[in-house]
């Protein structure tokens, strides 16, 4: 669910229309209390701008809408926002339409403005393998250390989302949802829509893996079938390998917070830069559509044009 759209115009209650719609949300379509809540919100805002308009609530139209989602924008409020906004009323004349209440619904064809699509955030090469040969503390005990720096190097090396590298499993069976096959070196994995795929493992990531079984019996119960095992000898959560992984981050001296899905960025970003390969990309990273993947080309294009102002004459300020 979108942010809050910013606090509700003031009314004194809900036109009989709305109350009977926002009913109709509360107990034939059980909305969450909190979209109920902003839902409402919405169409309060909806009842203010009719009314200021003089307008009936069952007589506004297209252009009505476009005028006021233009001063919700005005307003500062953010694309997402105000989709949450126009959404609620879209419901509500689709609801008034069905009843015969109106004959067209007057939000079917605004759109609010397009959110800008965040660039995932990246480690530098140089980032990345400092994390990777970071050195851990004296009160780290050894089978941790190997075990973190098998994570690490999975995350960074394959790509992998938290979720499958703590899917992942000793040995390769029918029950198994990933395992590892150190004589192809190749990382067999069950990702997003049910799709299993095979990632390369490389070096580095190899021997930290043969480092961290070496050290794994020591940790895990007898009969544990997960590769990663937590202090308790059981499956190691996505939780608990965020939590590791900023701590090793904070060891390191890294200056920003870093998560498993920064590594996967990391991972995307640093290829392609290498390669200029998107569909490698797309493969390696699991991606159903090549538009997912294409956000990379925009890090890439970043990293271009900071090697661009730091070595181009023409690029430096008089």
């Amino acid at each position: 669910m979108a942010a809050p759209a910013g606090p509700a115009p003031a009314a004194a209650t809900p036109a009989p229309d709305i109350a009977r719609h926002l009913e109709h949300l509360r107990v034939e379509r059980k909305l969450a209390e909190r979209t109920l809540t902003l839902y409402h919100d919405a169409l309060l805002r909806l009842q203010r701008n009719a009314a200021d308009a003089t307008v009936d609530l069952r007589r506004v139209q297209v252009h009505h809408v476009r005028r006021w989602a233009a001063q919700l924008r005005g307003g500062g409020l953010s694309p997402r926002s105000i989709a949450l906004v126009l959404s609620a009323w879209r419901g509500f004349y689709r609801w008034l339409g069905r009843d015969g209440l109106v004959e067209l619904n007057p939000v079917e064809g605004v759109r609010a403005p397009k959110a800008a699509i965040p660039l995932p955030k990246a480690l530098s090469v140089d980032q990345a393998v400092t994390l990777a040969e970071a050195t851990p503390g004296d009160d780290v005990p050894d089978e941790l250390a190997a075990r973190d720096q098998c994570l690490v190097e999975l995350l960074y090396g394959c790509g992998l989302r938290v979720g499958e590298l703590v899917g992942l499993d000793v040995m390769a069976g029918a029950e198994a949802a990933g395992w590892i096959d150190t004589s192809d070196g190749l990382a067999h994995v069950f990702g997003k829509g049910s799709k299993r795929r095979s990632v390369p493992v490389g070096g580095p990531a190899l021997q930290a893996l043969a480092a961290w079984q070496r050290h794994r019996p020591a940790l895990a119960r007898g009969g544990e079938t997960a590769l990663f095992v937590n202090q308790r000898g059981t499956r190691m959560t996505a939780a608990q390998v965020r939590d590791r992984l900023k701590r090793r981050a904070l060891q390191a001296g890294l200056p920003t917070h870093v998560h498993p899905h920064m590594l996967r960025h990391s991972f995307a970003s640093h290829v392609l830069q290498s390669s200029g390969d998107l569909r490698a990309v797309q493969e390696l990273l699991g991606h159903a559509n090549i538009r997912t993947t294409q956000v990379y080309t925009k890090l890439d294009f970043q990293h271009l044009a900071k090697v661009y102002d730091a070595a181009h004459p023409r690029a430096k300020k008089g």
